[in-house]
């Protein structure tokens, strides 16, 4: 075999690994079928290549080559037929049977000189030398390899898969190329002194050899790894060293110095040291190729591990989840779902890269169709694989939950023999396909992340248990407070109803006391009054003696009605009615007060109504009501140049009389507002008030139908007002 001899002899050896491999590993499925015959055409044609250049005598050359090509000449049909078939075109079957048809008519014409006329010698050996209807193959093949490498075109610009691209670029580099190479091995049959192209198809096959293995191309599930490659790499430079050592030896035979030892010593060392250097060169250039964007398998899972140790928060292992899986796995989208505790179903909890907004509002229920397969299969979900058996009944639906999902492979994450969740993963951004490698990692990620979440579940739980014993252990402590205040409250109002009791009591019998002397000293004064009053006019009297007298009596007679009226509380009902007239009410208690106020420097203004309607009340009580209220003002703008305003007038859209007394003190604070009218509350010093002024008056008010209010004055003293309904 001479050296012409080793590209066509390489180029069998790949056409017959190809279909060795495809015979073992291959699915019985239509391409592998046909890409079978693909490979045995090429075995054949090949092989009759290889022998007529090695061949002595034209005529076996010739007669081996057209016995070749009665199987040959279907290489065409069968190749256009194969494409259609890998590429999935529907329709356009008219051009595959025309290929056949145009095969088989050619078929007949194979043994005559008008397909192949003779056998030509060329430097590299014998070669055929085409008939008169060899171009009618050559244009055949030429047309058939223009159609194959459109379709693929086409197929890679349609396809949006980055995987299925990439697996289409192979195909075209490898089987379309070849096409190429071997249409132009018409030219030494036309007659052209030029060394076959084909011969060299290797190149492409080994091309298309490493996108089988790499992507997976003909779906056998055999994916390459480096110790095969360097494996193969090792022996090919074995037989290129036993190529280089043959041929030199016949270059050299016949030399003088080629039976010497030092010459074989001197040979090996040159191709020892030649060899060594090219392997690693190779070797490196498949690790560039192989290698390129991997990661680091032991650091990533010690990572990993590290976390699931150290971190016990959702959120927090989800991203370290997304980081690892996004940016050393380098895909292009990945998504986590949590199941419910009560195994209900899974929800969307994270997500990063190209599919992560479409998924935020995804849930899956227990009975779709992805969480009962991952659920009993126990395996990761691959679509590609599923996709092999969509013939399953079951597998379209898994098929769909995985489109929805925008999925590749979902990893379940299994704990205790329960799904925690699963892990979503879209394509890888560099198209390939995922590796034993990868694979192995992802699922011991599924199987740590699935701890993980089990633990941070748990931490959750019983952290939520201590956070709900805290919240209830707050709420008795407050529900006991509340109870201590209520019976602080309850307490303090039977001490004030004992006190009021006590109080009624002791105003009652004061009262009683009271009456006597002023009954004795009324009837005293009415007594004098009428006997001034007959006095002769010899003696004339001063008439103001007469009239203090009179006011004195008036005075009495109001001191009795208050001290009937103080019964009256301390009884709790209403002694007396009468027509009252609120401004002669309030003129009184300021003549009763003259004393408290003459001496100081305080303004009075009055605003009396004129020809105010009268109400139905008690004159000595509603007197009680302006003394208190008009006293109180007073004692407020004491010591300080101040004033009060009295007003009275009448409300047309309440029906109402109204007094109001404003003065210029410091008014009432607005944290003490609610309490002003609660019996025994004061803000004056011991000694000068009992914390009743204001409830009694509150208390007169209110029995006579009215109300009486502290009003907002905007922190400019106090606004006291008294309504009081009108007579009918």
């Amino acid at each position: 075999m001479n050296l012409y001899s080793l590209p066509p002899f390489l180029t069998l050896c790949c056409f017959l690994g190809l279909a060795v491999l495809t015979v073992l590993r291959g699915r019985k499925t239509k391409v592998n079928f046909l890409f079978i015959i693909i490979c045995m055409f090429g075995s054949f044609l090949y092989f009759d290549i290889l022998f007529a250049f090695n061949a002595t005598s034209s005529e076996t050359a010739l007669m081996i080559s057209r016995i070749d090509h009665f199987f040959i000449i279907y290489l065409f049909p069968v190749y256009i037929h194969f494409f259609h078939s890998y590429l999935n075109i529907p329709g356009k079957k008219w051009l595959v049977r025309l290929a056949y048809a145009f095969a088989f008519i050619l078929m007949w014409f194979i043994p005559t000189p008008l397909y192949i006329e003779s056998m030509q010698k060329y430097t590299f050996g014998f070669f055929a030398k085409g008939g008169a209807l060899y171009p009618l193959f050559g244009i055949g093949g030429l047309c058939v390899t223009i159609i194959v490498l459109t379709l693929i075109y086409q197929a890679i610009r349609n396809e949006k898969s980055s995987v299925q691209k990439n697996r289409l670029k192979y195909v075209f580099a490898g089987f379309g190329v070849m096409g190429v190479m071997n249409g132009l091995n018409v030219l030494p049959i036309l007659g052209y002194s030029v060394y076959p192209p084909g011969n060299f198809s290797f190149i492409p096959l080994v091309i298309f050899a490493v996108g089988l293995f790499k992507h997976d191309l003909l779906d056998m599930g055999v994916l390459i790894k480096k110790s095969l490659v360097y494996s193969l790499i090792t022996a090919l430079l074995t037989c290129l060293y036993a190529l280089i050592i043959t041929f030199t030896n016949r270059l050299f035979t016949g030399f003088d110095f080629s039976d010497s030892m030092f010459f074989h010593l001197l040979f090996f060392l040159l191709i020892a040291f030649a060899i060594g250097p090219l392997k690693a060169k190779i070797q490196g250039l498949i690790d560039s190729i192989f290698s390129k964007g991997k990661y680091d398998y032991k650091k990533t899972i010690k990572n990993v591990s590290r976390m699931i140790a150290s971190v016990l928060d959702l959120d927090e292992i989800a991203k370290h989840l997304m980081d690892t899986v996004v940016n050393v796995m380098k895909v292009d989208y990945c998504a986590l779902f949590l199941c419910d505790l009560s195994d209900f179903g899974c929800k969307y909890f994270a997500a990063q890269g190209k599919y992560c907004n479409f998924v935020s509002s995804i849930s899956m229920t227990g009975s779709d169709s992805i969480i009962q397969h991952i659920k009993r299969q126990g395996l990761p979900a691959i679509k590609k694989k599923l996709m092999e058996r969509s013939g399953d009944p079951d597998i379209p639906d898994v098929l769909s939950d995985m489109n929805r999902l925008y999925a590749e492979t979902v990893f379940p994450m299994i704990f205790d023999k329960r799904l925690n969740g699963f892990i979503v993963l879209g394509e890888k951004l560099s198209g390939d396909l995922f590796t034993p490698e990868d694979m192995d990692l992802l699922e011991t990620l599924s199987s740590q992340c699935a701890v993980a979440v089990e633990n941070a579940r748990s931490y959750k739980l019983i952290d939520d248990l201590n956070k709900n014993l805290e919240k209830k252990v707050e709420e008795r402590t407050f529900a006991l407070q509340e109870a201590l205040s209520e019976k602080e409250r309850t307490q303090e109002q039977l001490i004030r109803s004992e006190s009021l009791a006590a109080i009624g009591q002791l105003v009652a019998g004061t009262a009683h006391e009271l009456n006597n002397p002023l009954t004795s000293v009324t009837s005293l004064i009415q007594s004098t009054i009428e006997d001034l009053s007959q006095w002769d006019n010899k003696m004339p009297l001063d008439q103001d003696i007469i009239n203090d007298l009179k006011f004195a009596d008036k005075e009495l007679d109001r001191a009795r009605l208050i001290v009937a009226s103080l019964l009256g509380l301390s009884r709790q009902t209403q002694t007396y009615t009468e027509a009252v007239n609120l401004n002669l009410v309030i003129e009184d208690a300021l003549r009763i007060l003259y004393n408290q106020y003459k001496h100081s420097d305080l303004n009075i203004i009055k605003n009396y109504a004129e020809n105010l309607s009268d109400i139905q009340g008690n004159f000595a009580n509603l007197g009680q009501v302006a003394l208190n209220i008009i006293k109180n003002a007073i004692q407020a703008v004491d010591d300080r140049q101040g004033s009060i305003y009295l007003t009275t007038g009448y409300d047309n859209n309440m029906n109402q009389i109204f007094f109001e007394c404003r003065d210029t003190g410091d008014g009432v604070p607005e944290s003490i507002r609610q309490n002003i009218f609660k019996p025994f509350f004061t803000t004056k010093e011991v000694g000068r008030g009992t914390g009743l002024g204001l409830y009694i008056c509150h208390e007169i008010v209110r029995k006579h139908g009215g109300a009486i209010t502290l009003e907002n004055t905007d922190g400019h003293g106090a606004r006291f007002v008294v309504r009081l309904p009108v007579m009918d």
